[in-house]
């Protein structure tokens, strides 16, 4: 066959039950990433839905960030400079510490949206806090 050194491992002499272990491991954390994500995006309908926008707008790729960026900083597009380079960084960390003050937090608060946004991001969805404008 012509892809036959895909699936013989004996001339590489690998271990089979290696193989499967690690196959095993990469499922499961595709799984893993997989549910994060789901999480995630349902924090961010959230989100949008205490801001008073559309929550499905969180599922629509690039609509996504023209609300996000609407909601933090009062213009929706500003998002298009997340797509020049090197100014996209300095574009996303500002629109994240807007999105902190557009909800009445702190620069405390914005940092942990910015290094813990798996932790922050529920805690900005599912809490108390409300949308104060940007």
């Amino acid at each position: 066959m012509f892809l036959s050194f895909l699936t013989d491992y004996a001339q590489y002499d690998v271990d089979p039950t290696a193989v499967a272990a690690l196959s095993a491991f990469a499922g499961i954390y595709s799984i893993f990433c997989i549910a994060i994500g789901i999480f995630m995006l349902v924090c961010e309908w959230r989100i949008f839905s205490k801001a008073g926008e559309p929550g499905w707008a969180a599922i629509v790729p690039f609509y996504n960030a023209y609300v996000l960026a609407k909601i933090a900083m009062g213009n929706g597009w500003l998002f298009l400079l997340l797509f020049v380079p090197f100014v996209n960084f300095v574009v996303a960390i500002i629109m994240i510490f807007k999105l902190s003050s557009a909800f009445g937090h702190g620069v405390g608060f914005g940092f942990g949206l910015l290094f813990l946004s798996i932790i922050f991001f529920p805690i900005l969805a599912f809490g108390s806090s409300e949308y104060v404008g940007a």
